[in-house]
């Protein structure tokens, strides 16, 4: 009998779920907590979350700051502002030229060459 790759992804999360899940507080632990090896035990254990904790948040901090910039690499919307000039043509007409001029996201003037 094969058993499908979703529903074994499904029960191994579950299962992870319901092991995660437990209490380990230390109000609702069954054995004394001033003895040495529940102190020492809860001190590493709070140790080792911490550090355990930080690494990932490191790890995923630096993924999400080198995705970011290197998205802002290739994000080149560049948008047009055209505006009106009034001259005088040489057999003494007004007329309104348009000029436009290219911009970035922030609305600064992008110098071409």
């Amino acid at each position: 009998m094969k058993t499908p790759s979703h529903v074994l992804a499904a029960a191994i999360v579950g299962t992870a779920l319901f092991a995660g899940g437990c209490n380990t507080t230390p109000e609702s632990s069954v054995h004394n907590q001033k003895q040495p090896g529940a102190a020492v035990g809860n001190a590493i254990g709070t140790a080792v979350g911490a550090v355990g904790s930080n690494v990932a948040a490191i790890g995923t901090g630096a993924a999400e700051g080198a995705s970011n910039a290197i998205k802002s690499t290739y994000t080149n919307e560049r948008r047009v502002v055209r505006t009106w000039r009034t001259e005088t043509t040489s057999d003494g007409r007004t007329i309104q030229v348009p000029v436009e001029i290219e911009v970035d996201e922030n609305g600064r003037p992008i110098e071409t060459k």
